[in-house]
């Protein structure tokens, strides 16, 4: 049950795919939360996902468009306008996707031309996407936009590869326009940096599965679910949170301010003693 967060508020979420998607839980939330949106992904994604369900669900117009074309931008956000009935009050930034690591190119054997796409794909597309907004004036007052991160972008994650370049780029964009668009119009742009999360393109990741599991027990809250980041975009679009802007905002249970854990060295040193006190009790300090 929602509690209209969001009401009368318009937005645009980029990057469903399928309802493992976090992209397609915020756009959900939104809703809930008394919003109406539209959404975007590419023509190829749109025909190997289920966002069409999504939309029809919705009732929100579904618009194919590359997110590295500065030309579909401008339809995404015209046709965004004349669909939702004037400029927009949020956005999300969900694209990533590294050609690298889909091709299990180890870090230090980059094909370069691949590392451009990851680039363009994963964090040039939040800038465009921002210019163009700014440009056609697209954002009202007072606006929220949110990319997608992760703490890659700060600590070398192994297997993440040049994805981790990219979410640093993404980053380093939205505090640099969230001061421009900041100071013209009063726009906040932040990046969420969210634990990993079981989607169709984090399951590409080389050993995903141990990195979700690790940081895990690492989290003294756990991993965040793609349902929890949708509630904290859902506050982060909201009026609540006005004066937030060029934040990156960790929703990791903790993850990101821990050294060691007594579920991760438990399992680091199974045969070794001396985690327990002579009781059996867990000594955590």
């Amino acid at each position: 049950m929602g509690n209209n967060l969001l009401k009368g508020k318009r937005g645009i979420i980029f990057g469903a795919l399928n309802d493992m998607s976090i992209a397609w839980k915020v756009a959900e939330r939104c809703v809930e939360e008394g919003a109406t949106v539209t959404l975007s992904n590419t023509a190829l994604a749109i025909r190997m996902g289920t966002t069409t369900e999504l939309s029809e669900k919705l009732n929100a117009k579904l618009i194919p468009a590359d997110a590295t074309s500065v030309e579909d931008l401008e339809k995404v956000f015209a046709e965004s306008m004349e669909a939702l009935g004037g400029k927009v009050d949020f956005i999300l930034h969900s694209i990533g996707m590294s050609p690298n690591v889909r091709k299990k190119r180890p870090y230090d054997d980059l094909d370069y031309g691949l590392l451009n796409q990851t680039l363009d794909i994963s964090a040039i597309s939040f800038h465009k996407m921002l210019q163009v907004a700014k440009k056609m004036d697209a954002i009202n007052d007072w606006g929220s936009v949110i990319a997608l991160s992760y703490g890659a972008a700060q600590r070398t994650m192994y297997g993440y590869n040049d994805m981790a370049d990219a979410k640093a780029m993404l980053e380093s964009v939205a505090r640099s326009f969230g001061y421009i668009y900041g100071r013209s119009q009063n726009v906040r742009i932040n990046t969420i940096s969210q634990s990993p999360t079981v989607t169709t393109a984090g399951s590409g990741i080389k050993g995903f599965d141990s990195l979700v599991d690790f940081s895990d027990r690492m989290s003294p809250l756990g991993n965040a679910t793609a349902a929890e980041c949708a509630d904290y975009c859902v506050v982060m679009f909201s009026d609540l949170t006005k004066k937030v802007t060029m934040q990156n905002l960790y929703h990791d249970g903790g993850y990101s301010s821990m050294g060691m854990s007594f579920r991760a060295m438990e399992q680091y040193i199974k045969s070794f003693e001396g985690l327990t006190d002579e009781q059996g009790n867990i000594i955590y300090g």
